[in-house]
């Protein structure tokens, strides 16, 4: 779990005590691809770390779906309104090839509260940094041009364009499936 190990002392600037602690809570889970981590209208009761494999996050929008989010090896996931508030999620968490993660259940998440007294601390940090994320993601979203979202976004995630399918990738963009292919071979040329 090396690299739990080092994304936990990133997110959360744990002590090496505190950082075995929280490690004992989060278990090996893996799902095949198609299968779902969280669905609309259910409630999401685990926080992940994926390790290997990709998940999308979406919802059905008019008469297509919405990508928020791909998540790829290396990031929490977590639908974290229907966590933390114990709300219905709003969006479907779909494993898009077999995924290998470290799962922390809502139970052993509230347990770890218990057994370290700065958990609130450091659970503040990690909500600081998933928003700062998101703020980043936002902005460029309404600073740059398409063309400029699709380079910036391959330029960090070269991969999945040889795993997922791309329409999915267009729509986390904010584009149209003929604007993506547009800009995409304007690239490729």
């Amino acid at each position: 779990m090396n690299d739990l190990e080092k994304q936990i002392r990133s997110f959360f600037g744990v002590s090496p005590d505190e950082q075995a602690q929280l490690l004992r809570h989060f278990k090996p889970e893996t799902l095949k691809k198609g299968d779902f981590y969280a669905r609309i209208g259910r409630p999401c009761v685990k926080l992940s770390y994926v390790h290997s494999g990709f998940l999308r996050v979406y919802a059905p929008h008019e008469e297509r779906e919405v990508t928020q989010w791909i998540s790829t090896p290396g990031y929490f996931i977590a639908d974290i309104a229907s966590l933390t508030f114990k709300v219905p999620a709003r969006r479907h968490i779909q494993a898009l090839t077999d995924v290998e993660m470290y799962t922390l259940h809502e139970e052993d998440y509230q347990r770890i509260g218990r057994e370290i007294p700065r958990w609130h601390e450091l659970e503040k940090l990690f909500v600081s940094k998933c928003f700062a994320l998101m703020e980043d993601r936002i902005f460029s979203h309404l600073s740059l041009s398409a063309e400029e979202r699709y380079l910036l976004f391959f330029e960090h995630n070269r991969e999945l364009f040889n795993t997922v399918p791309l329409q999915y990738i267009a729509s986390m963009l904010g584009m149209t499936p003929e604007t993506f292919s547009r800009i995409r071979r304007k690239s490729i040329s």
